[in-house]
Parts: C-alpha cells; sequence; structure tokens
C-alpha cells in the first residue's frame, strides 16, 4: 500500500456491520453533538434575569430574594413571587390571607372548605431610620375565594394553618389530615388545591395526619411545624410527644422526620416553663439575613393545660435563637392580651428583615377574629424589639380564624 492509500485509509470511517444493516462512526459528528450539548445545558443553567447585588434581602429563610421592586432569580425560584410595584403610597406587595374554619369546614355541598382574600401591602421603608417606616395594607373588595375540597379524614378537613411560598409556588398545610396542599389558580381565578405530600404525625409511622401549625423555608428545604407542646388529653395529662417533631421536605417532596423535642425545651426553658407548663407555637420563621430562627408563641403557661383555661394564655413573647438553639434570646412585642395569641408571621421584604407582619387569633367561649400588626424588629442580632405606628385592627369581612398571610402570585 502506497503513501497516498495510506492516507484515504485514515480519513475513510470505519464501517459496522450489525445484522444486514452497515452504518458508520461518524467521529466529528459525535464531538459536535456532545459539544452542542454541553454549551445548552450551560445556557439553561443561567439566570434569564439579571439583578443588581446591592439592596438584598431574604424574606422568611427563603432563597430567592428581592431586589427593592426587581425580580431575581435563585435555584429555589424567587420571592415574593409577583413582583413589587413602585407607587405613591409606597412599595406594593400582593398579599393573601386565608381561614381556618375547624368545624365549620364542612359545607352543605359535601365538600370542607377555606376562605382566601387578596390584597395589598404598601410599605415605605425608612433605612436610616426604620422605627419611621410605615405599612398599610388594602384588601380587595368583594367576596373571599372559596378554596374546596374533598378529602379529609374523620369528616374534618380543609382547616388551613399556614401559607408559604415555596420552590416558585403557593402552598397551604391542613392541620387535621395533614395534606400539603399547592394553591394553583386557574385562567379563570379559581383556585384549586392539589394535594402535594401527606405529613404523618410523630415520626411518620402512625396513620393521623399532622397537625402543621407553621412553616418557614431554610436552605432550599420547607421546614414544618406542629404545636411544639407536649400532646396531653383536655386536662393535661401526657399522652405522647408527637407534636414535638417537625418535618423537612425537599423540593422533589421527599420527607425527613426530626425529633425536636431539645429545642422546643430550650424554648420553654428560656421562659422558666417545665412540663406540666406548656408553650403552643404557630409561628416561626427562619431568616437568612439573620441567620436565626424566629418564634412568636400563640400561648404560654407554667400550670397545667386545661382546655378551658388556655384561652386566655396568649403572649406577647418573641423567641430568638440561633441554629442550634443553644442561645435563645427572649424579647417582648407590645402588650400581653390574654385572648390573643400569635398565629402567623411573615418578614416584609425589602426590609433587611427588621419589619414582619403578624396576626393575632382570638378564641374565646366560642367566638373567633383575627387582628393585624406590623412590630419592628431593630437589629436581631443583639437581639431587641421595638415598636412604631403599631396599627392592630380586626379584618373587616372575616369573622373566621384567619391565620395566615403570605406574598404570592395571581393572575390578576
Amino acid at each position: 500500500m502506497n503513501l497516498s492509500e495510506w492516507r484515504q485509509a485514515v480519513r475513510t470511517p470505519t464501517t459496522y456491520r450489525v445484522g444486514n444493516s452497515t452504518f458508520r462512526f461518524q467521529t466529528k459528528f459525535v464531538f459536535f453533538l456532545i459539544a452542542f450539548t454541553i454549551i445548552c445545558l450551560l445556557y439553561l443553567s443561567v439566570p434569564t434575569h439579571e439583578a443588581s447585588p446591592i439592596n438584598s434581602v431574604n424574606v422568611g429563610g427563603k432563597r430567592g430574594s428581592l431586589l427593592w421592586g426587581s425580580r431575581r432569580w435563585q435555584r429555589h425560584g424567587k420571592y415574593p413571587l409577583t413582583d413589587p410595584v413602585t407607587t405613591e403610597k409606597g412599595l406594593k406587595f400582593r398579599v393573601g390571607i386565608i381561614s381556618d374554619l375547624d368545624q365549620e369546614s364542612k359545607s352543605s355541598s359535601g365538600k370542607w372548605i377555606s376562605y382566601l382574600r387578596r390584597g395589598h401591602l404598601y410599605l415605605q421603608f425608612n433605612k436610616d431610620s426604620p422605627k419611621h417606616s410605615k405599612v398599610a395594607l388594602e384588601w380587595d373588595s368583594g367576596e373571599p375565594l372559596v378554596v374546596k375540597s374533598e378529602l379529609n379524614q374523620g369528616g374534618r378537613g380543609m382547616e388551613l394553618s399556614e401559607l408559604i411560598v415555596f420552590n416558585g409556588k403557593l402552598y397551604s398545610f391542613d392541620d387535621r389530615t395533614g395534606i400539603v396542599y399547592n394553591l394553583v389558580t386557574t385562567e379563570s381565578d379559581e383556585v384549586l388545591p392539589v394535594p402535594w405530600v401527606i405529613l404523618a404525625d410523630g415520626n411518620g409511622t402512625l396513620p393521623k395526619g399532622f397537625k402543621c401549625e407553621w412553616a418557614g423555608v431554610k436552605d432550599g428545604y420547607m421546614y414544618v411545624g406542629g404545636l411544639g407542646k407536649e400532646w396531653t388529653t383536655s386536662s393535661g395529662e401526657l399522652l405522647n410527644l408527637n407534636p414535638q417533631y417537625i418535618k423537612k421536605i425537599s423540593t422533589t417532596g421527599e420527607v425527613e422526620h426530626l425529633s425536636w423535642v431539645s429545642n422546643y425545651n430550650k424554648m420553654a426553658q428560656a421562659l422558666n416553663i417545665h412540663f406540666p407548663g406548656y408553650v403552643i407555637h404557630e409561628s416561626s420563621g427562619w431568616s437568612d439575613i439573620l441567620q436565626k430562627w424566629v418564634f412568636l408563641p400563640r400561648r404560654a403557661s407554667s400550670e397545667q393545660y386545661h382546655e378551658k383555661t388556655d384561652e386566655k394564655k396568649g403572649t406577647n413573647i418573641m423567641l430568638v435563637a440561633n441554629e442550634d438553639f443553644s442561645n435563645i434570646e427572649v424579647r417582648h412585642v407590645g402588650d400581653v392580651v390574654p385572648t390573643h395569641g400569635f398565629s402567623s408571621f411573615k418578614w416584609i421584604p425589602s426590609t433587611d428583615d427588621q419589619l414582619i407582619i403578624a396576626l393575632k387569633s382570638e378564641e374565646f367561649e366560642g367566638k373567633t377574629a383575627t387582628y393585624i400588626m406590623h412590630p419592628r424588629l431593630s437589629d436581631l442580632r443583639l437581639p431587641c424589639v421595638f415598636w412604631c405606628n403599631i396599627h392592630i385592627f380586626a379584618i373587616i369581612g372575616f369573622s373566621t380564624k384567619c391565620i395566615c398571610i403570605q406574598y404570592f402570585i395571581y393572575n390578576t
């Protein structure tokens, strides 16, 4: 074979025979295909929206940050879901509040329902002097939206205890069935509760649904907690510690059941409360900015639990804990109203986690009501709490126990 024949042999692709078919291994084509695939993957991994790195804040531990009305994307979505709008009244956010009707949630149609009301929060944040910031709420006119489901446990369901944005979606929690619902809004503005995961009570091996009471986002996971109080009879006799477990949920719905008995006990001990005394938690959040857990207990007592006297154990307590609960600070927010207890709070975006909006609920002698307040958190790294421009008012048009608030997106 001469030199020209050798060159021709090298340039000619190798031919393979499979059965009766013949194909050629195209080396250049394969290399091109691999390179093209890598380029596509790199392109898809780059955020589609740019944002300035300054003035970024984190809300309730969510990895998506808000930049003074700009959109910022992270690997777990953005927060708030709806872009805020600059107005004469201040930065405008879309907000919502949802109800827990308890045993009244069963409708005449045979379904279980909850009510969702939407509105706007207006923020005028004074960065140099946060105590002079202004916060206002305006609710949409008309009737609230009705959220319906046929799912129940023991004839009860849709007793929704919290709202949270996670992984770019809006979720709510049924404290009766343990179902975590993804609330999906249709083009016709109907809100559909789509079941996502079911949380079993305690360590996750029990046939009873977990009584979900609070939720937060930390390090890309959803954390869902219960009352944090030992489960007792109506007169305070200990039955189990199931409410002192929490649930850690990934973006794909994988659930870890974690014992927080030690963490809950540390918070109670910080208040000099020991069993049979108790602390009931319905409101918590993690701040990436502050690197702190914040709990606003619903009720607390150094005495043994009794369901009747419990109605007057409302608190004005704020507990601020580091990640492993080795350091817990106790602060007080406003005055104690015995029948009022914290039921939910959220960080207000664009405030460096210095402002929160909180709900206090009242369940007394068969009557329910909800009140909204917005305290200022002045340097929780110390920490300490001050009040400014406090507004506490009943939610007009909502006589049910509405215990959740969150910033979210809708088609309108």
